[in-house]
């Protein structure tokens, strides 16, 4: 399994052997740009690895990982998956201390890559925070 956290994917992943067929997690955001050769960046990864992606913890604040346990309720993380990548992204949710919320296969990271500027829109002087989503009666 390999996280992909980094801008550039294609020019940083390029340049990395051994990632043939694996399981990849794509936690980059298009930010400065993105290759609009690729419906998302987790579909870039794809065309690198070839393996199964998923797209997650893309819009869950890094700053915050720490705090994650701390929580009255667990906070969820959005993701999209296809294939293997799905329980692999849900168990590392999960381990992480997150509820993981399946959005839908990977045709929706590119969902997902757009949702950040949800994020900024609602941090509140520029404070991150954390996010939840469940049914009645589960927080």
């Amino acid at each position: 399994m390999v996280l992909v956290a980094v801008p550039a994917v294609s020019a940083a992943l390029g340049k990395v052997t051994g990632l043939a067929g694996k399981v990849a997690i794509d936690a980059t955001n298009a930010y400065p740009s993105r290759s609009e050769a690729f419906p998302s960046l987790a579909e870039e990864v794809r065309s690198i690895t070839g393996g199964p992606v998923a797209k997650s913890v893309n819009i869950n604040y890094a700053s915050l990982y720490g705090q994650v346990t701390a929580q009255r309720a667990r906070p969820s993380s959005l993701y999209a998956a296809d294939g293997a990548a799905d329980a692999t992204a849900g168990q590392l949710i999960t381990a992480a201390g997150y509820d993981p919320v399946r959005v839908g296969g990977l045709d929706k990271a590119r969902a997902l890559e757009d949702l950040t500027w949800l994020l900024f829109a609602a941090a509140q002087d520029d404070a991150p925070f954390f996010y939840s989503f469940a049914a009645p009666g589960e927080l």
